[in-house]
């Protein structure tokens, strides 16, 4: 028995001393910059993995995008082909869209600016109308309301977020868009009699689709 407390005794002292050891060297190593390096670099890696994954993320959500926008099309129009038709909601109205913004497109209803995207794709689709004839009562349309295109490959749902009133030679209507976005165009004022000096314009989000 008292060889086995013997035995005890001279085990507790080693393993006192260890952990008074690891206590000190623990103590030293917080307020050291050696802490402070490990510390950082731990931070360092973390935020650089979860950078790196977003990025990868992103660059998937962008091919992905892309890649949509070549399947919801895969078919081209051709000038003066009805593309599909434009909804307005406030107006009760729906009217035929046709690629190409020509007099001959006009005539019929609304044209297509062939130079911009197609309803639904990223970037700044333009629909141009008359005011005497597809677009009498736009005015009435402003910041808030609702426009829907529905062509082959889907029902895209825009809301107005900005009226403006440029001159004609404003080219700023068809600038590239970073995103979905739908620009209405026709002149103004709608009252005017002759050749109108400026344009009603609308621009709308793109906020909900429905492909087919």
């Amino acid at each position: 028995m008292k060889n086995t407390n013997k035995k005890r005794n001279k085990l507790k002292l080693p393993l006192l001393m260890l952990s008074i050891a690891f206590i000190l060297f623990g103590l030293w190593f917080s307020t050291t910059n050696a802490y402070k390096f490990a510390k950082g670099y731990l931070i360092f890696k973390t935020n650089h993995v979860e950078a790196v994954n977003e990025q990868k993320s992103d660059v998937q959500k962008v091919q992905t995008s892309e890649v949509e926008d070549d399947v919801r099309y895969p078919v081209r129009p051709k000038p003066g082909e009805n593309i599909g038709e434009l909804i307005i909601p406030k107006l009760d109205a729906s009217l035929p869209i046709y690629h190409g913004t020509d007099e001959e497109e006009l005539e019929k209803g609304v044209g297509h600016f062939s130079k911009s995207v197609l309803p639904g794709e990223k970037d700044n689709s333009v629909l141009s109308g008359h005011r005497d004839t597809v677009f009498r009562k736009l005015g009435e349309v402003g910041k808030g309301d609702i426009l829907i295109v529905e062509t082959a490959a889907g029902k895209f749902t825009y809301k107005v977020k900005n009226v403006r009133i440029v001159d004609e030679d404003d080219r700023t209507v068809i600038v590239p868009k970073p995103r979905a976005t739908l620009t209405i165009s026709t002149c103004y004022p709608f009252d005017f009699i002759g050749a109108s000096p400026e344009r009603y314009i609308l621009v709308a989000d793109l906020i909900s689709k429905q492909l087919r």
